[in-house]
């Protein structure tokens, strides 16, 4: 039987394989598995979601199936990931819960459980509220047993409150347009950014349950960029829908994406002695770039597994401070237990207030390698990626990169398809070995 829970949570088609039955089991389950200590008083579990409409549904069977194992539920609404991550600390919830599926389209929502202290989920407590799943319901409380659902009115001033910090200076005089995604970050990033200095331009900001992510966001950056300079603001920032993530543009309309963010917050960190045993967390899916650039700059670079919760596995296991991915995730532990977009576009207008320069100057020294991402459909994802003949093209293109690029073959972790990632110092001689090495893939299929 296929697992439940992918690398961010469960995610599906809501009402087809993300089902209301489902969320009621899977809030049931996550209550005895992280409430099965006795605690002082009646338990809680924080409950959030992003704007799109199938989360009202399953905020709903979330919270009856949390309720009906006796856990009081406590509702704060559409909110970002990284304040339902803050808040189940702040309230000193046993779980929460966030409804989202990302940045994924409109149709799709996802189920994300977080611990105590608002710690994503090791496999181990997953493989357990799974199993929990498939028992189905124990013996349930009744009576003044059962959990009440509780509104808490002070949420998200208390999650911009928190977010706050992270700028460290006043950011007036800088101008910023802000892409919402008609998402989570809605209300909250302008809130947090005009709390802060910031003069801003939100864009993309009118969730109506349908339009999340809808050709806006991070994912599609078009609007942002054209919006930033017709403008003629100081940047751009661009969360995804539940705001985990932040993409930014300079002045000139130029995409600055998460591995030149890192740079520019690590060299930031490095000045500050902030930067913990002068170590930057990345992911294998980071441009050779980012690399280069911190070797310049003296800092090392540790690399994990492709997904957010690896970089976080890393950073706690190794006390680091900075950490993230291409894609914008940006996990920094001084602020949060998982990424935060908000957090993120803080620091990076932070560090343009403290230091007067440009976004483009602050990210000059990241100089992205060109990359080809060439996706091969196969019928065994594992056994070709692992095929005598595929190792062999591989390490021929490796011997011939030699130290002017690099190669990345993986088994995709949703689809049946190897991914051929291919970076070298001019786009053609990437193309033409990326084109290599995925015809020795499709051969082996």
């Amino acid at each position: 039987m296929a697992r439940l829970f992918g690398t961010d949570g469960v995610r599906g088609v809501a009402n087809q394989d993300l089902t209301a039955e489902l969320a009621v089991a899977l809030g049931a389950a996550a209550a005895r598995r992280l409430t099965r200590a006795a605690t002082a008083g009646r338990r809680l579990a924080v409950v959030g979601r992003d704007p799109r409409a199938s989360g009202e549904m399953l905020e709903a069977a979330v919270i009856a199936g949390v309720t009906s194992e006796g856990v009081d539920a406590l509702r704060v609404g559409v909110l970002p990931t990284p304040a339902v991550a803050y808040l189940t600390a702040a309230y000193d919830a046993d779980f929460g819960v966030m409804i989202s599926a990302s940045h994924n389209p409109m149709p799709d929502n996802g189920i994300k459980i977080f611990g105590p202290g608002g710690h994503k989920l090791g496999d181990d407590a997953e493989d357990r509220i799974e199993e929990l799943v498939r028992q189905g319901p124990g013996e349930r409380p009744t009576g003044a047993g059962v959990g009440r659902v509780l509104d808490a009115d002070d949420a998200l001033e208390r999650y911009v409150r928190h977010v706050e910090t992270a700028a460290r200076t006043r950011l007036d005089g800088l101008t910023v347009v802000v892409d919402c995604a008609h998402g989570a970050a809605s209300v909250a990033a302008p809130l947090a950014y005009r709390a802060a200095g910031a003069n801003v331009i939100p864009i993309n900001a009118e969730p109506d349950g349908l339009n999340i992510n809808d050709g806006c966001g991070s994912t599609h950056m078009e609007s942002l960029r054209s919006a930033v300079v017709s403008y003629g603001a100081d940047l751009g920032l661009a969360h995804d829908g539940d705001a985990d993530r932040c993409l930014a543009v300079d002045a000139h309309g130029r995409t600055i994406d998460g591995d030149a963010i890192m740079v520019v917050l690590a060299l930031a960190m490095q000045e500050s002695a902030e930067l913990t045993r002068n170590t930057l967390v990345a992911t294998v899916m980071s441009n050779m770039g980012l690399h280069l650039a911190m070797r310049e700059a003296g800092i090392e670079v540790r690399t994990t597994g492709v997904g957010d919760r690896y970089v976080l596995e890393e950073l706690r296991a190794g006390a680091y401070a900075l950490g993230g991915e291409q894609s914008g995730h940006v996990v920094l532990p001084a602020f949060g237990t998982t990424g935060d977009g908000i957090v993120t576009g803080l620091l990076l207008m932070a560090r343009m207030a403290q230091t007067g320069r440009s976004l483009a100057d602050l990210a000059a020294p990241m100089q992205t390698l060109p990359q080809v991402l060439i996706n091969v459909a196969v019928a065994d994802k594992a056994t070709v990626a692992d095929a005598p003949s595929v190792r062999d093209t591989v390490a021929e293109v490796e011997a011939e990169l030699g130290d002017t690029g690099r190669i990345l073959l993986r088994p995709s972790g949703t689809e049946q398809v190897v991914r051929v990632m291919v970076e070298a110092a001019d786009e053609d001689t990437a193309r033409q070995m990326a084109a290599r090495v995925a015809q020795s893939v499709s051969a082996e299929s």
